[in-house]
């Protein structure tokens, strides 16, 4: 099957390129001369963009590029063997040599995923790398991997008894899930330790590990960057790390596995021992879970309301002498809909990250019952956590059941006692009190006097400049979003005048302080203006990485002082989202834009002040 595959004729033991698009080029052309393709432009553009999503230049002078696509006509790969080495973005840094491409039809069958898959964990082994840097024909390339493959097969299955086991899964499932788990089997032969890898590839589950080699193993590693079965692992020490820390660090995981170090992994979610540190990210996590599946919703639905306001703040009411159908349209569709699904589905992945798909109902419920009785967003939050822990504790009731209750736990169970707990702990304890809250925190910041409104302002845009898209960030975009579901719509335009200075303001200090600034960051400075003007704050992420003692102050700096200044000039902004598309429906526009501006420039010439030349 291997030979098949991988053909003289799709074998360069002398590539040309000096670039990585340029190895690109050559080993798409290297297949599609061959005969391999159906359509070489198209299978390039696969290529790239699985290269978008992270680099397949691995370590030790291996890349391995790949696309599982139509435009494939025969399920191959391709070598390539460059002598001077190329940059290919890989994970140490240094030159690829070694090329090898797959090429995998859409609908390709198990099995030549699987030895396409295989092939990829050959090359973690030092003297097969080195046998290849030193080939002299094709057909030797072709030997030197089927004998490779042979030896590592025989070593797979002799084990009997297993020390540590583990599971490995990434995305795409084609590369980087077998690269880990060769990587693990490596290091524990040289560290005479017995092991046995599961791989959760594209084709399914592999080499599946049993219940009793999970009894028996002293520890266990989960090396995935996709959901794999967790269940099975409870009450044993569980290592869970990315899919790339089994490729670069086998050794010390292996280690922690064997010394059980790692945290006792428990089914409900609670882990002991090691993991108390990360607990503490437990909360975190679970909302980050539902805000950024809020997200769309709020993006999406805030533009739309926001683009029916510019038809007049009450165009969409048909008793309005302003109305427009169009408005009433956009602000059916954003408002009516999209806008109102906010808070339950926010609530509903809080629910499903903290209990798994058994949490994702009662979450939801939870959540559209504060929306639905004066709760709103805050009200969600707490129904997302109710409905999640719900099922985790009725998980706990439920596992004392027969096995045959099994089948009925997910479809039944779960769901109908879920639902009733969170709906009754919602209506009996939870939705009246804070409505109440947000009732009070709305009257309270009414009767603010102007000097406490413009304090509030300034914290709120400082804190969107203080991480730049970070759980800081969140927590004032995510009260900007409350306080517009009670109905108070100034603190959302400080937020939005926050999130919008910092990219403005280095986009400026990059046209206008050009010696302060690398060819690289002044071409990048350009799309901060766009970005600015997208209410995109991450867009100053990479000036503030590269230099944060002086870009992060900076940025709190004029952001707050744009805050500040759009609560001082009462400005207001109904439509949940920002950037341009929401100026003509802000109270004050001409003054919010002055505001928003005065804080860029001010960030612009801290910058241009206290940045130092730079050389090229």
């Amino acid at each position: 099957m291997l030979n098949k595959m991988l053909t003289e004729d799709c074998i360069n033991l002398n590539l040309k390129g000096k670039t990585k698009s340029e190895i690109i080029d050559e080993m798409v052309d290297l297949l599609y001369s061959a005969g391999k393709l159906n359509d070489k432009e198209e299978y390039k553009k696969e290529i790239l963009k699985r290269e978008a999503q992270s680099s397949t230049g691995l370590e030790e002078g291996i890349a391995i590029p790949h696309a599982k696509t139509s435009a494939v006509k025969i399920p191959s790969i391709a070598f390539g063997l460059s002598k001077e080495g190329v940059d290919y973005e890989s994970l140490d840094g240094e030159p690829s040599k070694l090329f090898f491409m797959i090429a995998a039809p859409a609908n390709a069958s198990d099995t030549h995923i699987e030895v396409l898959s295989k092939l990829t964990t050959m090359l973690l082994d030092d003297t097969i790398r080195e046998k290849l840097l030193n080939v002299t024909s094709a057909k030797e390339v072709l030997e030197i991997l089927s004998q490779a493959k042979e030896e590592k097969e025989a070593v797979e299955n002799s084990n009997d008894s297993y020390d540590v086991l583990a599971v490995t899964a990434c995305p795409t499932g084609i590369a980087h899930t077998y690269m880990a788990a060769d990587a693990l089997i490596k290091k524990a032969k040289e560290m005479g330790v017995k092991i046995k890898v599961e791989t959760n590839g594209s084709t399914g589950v592999k080499n599946m590990l049993t219940d009793e080699e999970i009894k028996n193993a002293k520890g266990i590693i989960v090396a995935a960057d996709k959901n794999v079965e967790m269940t099975r692992f409870d009450g044993k020490n569980v290592e869970i790390v990315p899919v790339k820390e089994g490729i670069k660090n086998p050794e010390g995981l292996i280690k922690n596995a064997l010394n059980k170090t790692a945290p006792i992994y428990k089914a409900d979610g609670k882990s002991s021992g090691a993991s108390s540190k990360k607990e503490k990210t437990g909360f975190y996590k679970h909302l980050m879970s539902g805000v950024s599946n809020m997200l769309p919703f709020v993006v999406g639905g805030g533009i739309l309301i926001a683009l029916s306001f510019m038809f007049g703040i009450n165009a969409s009411n048909p008793s309005d002498p302003s109305y427009s159908p169009i408005a009433k349209l956009l602000n059916d569709i954003g408002g009516g809909n999209a806008f109102f699904l906010m808070v339950p589905v926010m609530a509903g992945f809080i629910g499903m990250s903290i209990a798994d798909r058994p949490g994702f109902a009662p979450a939801m419920v939870g959540g559209l019952i504060s929306l639905n009785n004066g709760g709103g967003f805050l009200g969600g939050l707490i129904g997302g956590f109710l409905g999640g822990y719900a099922v985790v504790f009725l998980k706990k009731i439920f596992n004392k059941l027969p096995e045959s209750f099994e089948g009925l736990k997910p479809v039944l169970l779960y769901p109908l006692f879920g639902i009733f707990i969170t709906g009754a702990l919602m209506y009996g304890f939870i939705v009246d009190p804070i409505a109440a809250l947000n009732s009070g925190v709305t009257e309270f910041l009414k009767s603010l006097g102007t000097g406490n409104l413009v304090l509030l302002g300034i914290v709120l845009a400082a804190m969107m400049a203080t991480d730049m898209g970070g759980p800081i960030n969140k927590a004032a975009f995510t009260f900007g979003i409350m306080m517009i579901t009670a109905g108070d719509y100034a603190p959302h335009a400080a937020v939005m005048a926050g999130g919008m200075v910092p990219p403005l303001g280095i986009a400026l200090a990059t046209t206008f302080f050009k010696n302060k600034f690398t060819k690289d960051e002044r071409d990048a400075g350009k799309t901060c203006y766009i970005m600015g003007l997208s209410f995109i704050t991450e867009g100053a992420i990479p000036f503030a990485a590269a230099d944060p003692a002086r870009v992060i102050p900076a940025s709190i700096i004029g952001a707050g002082i744009a805050g500040g200044l759009s609560m001082f000039f009462k400005v207001q902004l109904p439509a949940p989202h920002g950037g341009l598309f929401v100026i003509p429906v802000v109270t004050h526009p001409v003054m919010y834009l002055i505001a928003i501006a005065i804080g860029s420039v001010v960030t612009a010439l801290i910058l241009g002040y206290i940045k130092k030349p730079v050389t090229e």
